[in-house]
């Protein structure tokens, strides 16, 4: 029964001159060779200086991270053939969003066009994790109770504590360049999926969207595809850290799937709770405390995250993916990309010194492969997407 929590992995990477440590616009030349070799798994982003990868429809944990690394390591060849390299990480600690060029696209075009500044000030990175869910009715019941564990996950995510030159103050400021976005951050929880979609059909039949790509909460029911998408997080720099992320939304997908099974409920949590728990998240990363919603009281957010894996343990198994959950417990130790971000600069007192270690790690366990005669995927479903 637990092959149904099917993954796809989504990866957004910058574009990175190893000799300026600047972002380049330079997408074009890496798509061209990229789209003969991974054909829709690769794609272009609203900014020029962004790639993004996308796995193949994934049965367990140990597929995705085949393909995930596979896909690193095409894409770094890639830019290597070009000069350039490829970070992973959810703000460029240097660049400025208005150097950056806008892709040449429709769609691009217009969102600009309606957004204006919120959209070209958008220079961020991120991480979407689809876990497969095909009964929709079930997936807004699991959804509604995962959002209590989004702030719990960004937490071992964050990678975007620097922008524009500057020290943010926070762990993830990727989140806060996205907020500005309409239709963004936790979502209500929603009754029964008809109720879902009766939402969705009120926005289009008024003119405010055209369909639910452009519903960007942290979780949503994918329009399309028959899965939930989780996009709260930063992009981790390690892909190990990706990847153990991953293997921790399926597990928590699959948890409370399990819950309803048995006719048990995780009790549903007002929006305005979670969103405090974000902010903690956004604001301290690992390092602070959130709200135990249950016990109406502080705890530290390690304290929290042990209770999570606690929590799906007994799920973890039948998914075959514990050695990826226990590198949680790696994260929690040594810190996210975030910390060791602000631990360089610390360090160097040099933005480009943090660069240079973001170009190394996002490369960390990830095998060499020169992308001339690369097989095609080995993946014969179609691309999870956007």
């Amino acid at each position: 029964m637990f092959d149904q929590f099917t993954l796809g992995i989504e990866e957004e990477f910058q574009i990175v001159d190893p000799q300026t440590r600047e972002l380049r616009s330079h997408v074009a030349e890496i798509l061209e060779e990229g789209k003969m070799l991974l054909g829709e798994q690769i794609k272009p982003e609203m900014i020029q200086s962004m790639v993004e990868v996308g796995t193949g429809i994934c049965r367990n944990i140990q597929e995705a991270r085949a393909d995930i690394t596979r896909l690193r390591s095409i894409i770094a060849g890639l830019a290597k053939k070009n000069g350039l390299v490829i970070v992973a990480a959810s703000t460029h600690p240097i660049s400025r969003w208005q150097d950056q060029k806008i892709f040449d696209d429709e769609r691009y075009e217009l969102l600009v066009q309606e957004l204006q500044t919120v959209a070209r000030s958008l220079l961020i990175f991120g991480l979407h994790v689809h876990v497969g869910m095909a009964d929709r009715e079930r997936a807004i019941h699991v959804m509604n109770a995962a959002r209590y564990f989004l702030p719990h996950v960004l937490a071992l995510s964050t990678s975007s504590p620097f922008w524009m030159g500057h020290n943010t103050g926070l762990k993830s400021y990727r989140t806060e360049v996205f907020k500005q976005f309409p239709r963004t951050d936790i979502p209500d929880h929603f009754d029964s999926y008809s109720g879902f979609q009766r939402y969705v059909d009120l926005l289009i039949k008024t003119g405010c969207i055209n369909d639910g790509k452009k519903i960007w909460w942290d979780l949503r029911p994918h329009p399309y595809f028959p899965t939930l998408e989780f996009r709260v997080c930063d992009i981790p720099t390690r892909v190990d850290d990706t990847i153990a992320i991953a293997a921790l939304f399926q597990a928590i997908v699959a948890k409370l799937n399990s819950l309803i099974d048995k006719n048990l409920g995780f009790r549903l949590y007002r929006r305005m709770l979670i969103q405090e728990n974000k902010w903690r998240a956004v604001r301290y990363g690992l390092d602070g405390k959130m709200i135990d919603l249950g016990k109406q009281t502080e705890v530290p957010v390690r304290d929290l995250v042990l209770e999570l894996l606690e929590f799906v343990d007994d799920v973890v198994d039948e998914l075959g993916s514990r050695n990826e959950i226990n590198h949680v417990h790696t994260i929690l130790q040594r810190g996210t990309s975030a910390d060791r971000q602000l631990q360089i600069y610390r360090e160097t007192n040099d933005l480009k010194a943090v660069v240079d270690d973001l170009i190394e790690l996002t490369m960390e366990n990830v095998p060499e492969v020169k992308p001339p005669g690369m097989p095609l995927p080995t993946t014969t479903t179609s691309t999870i997407s956007k």
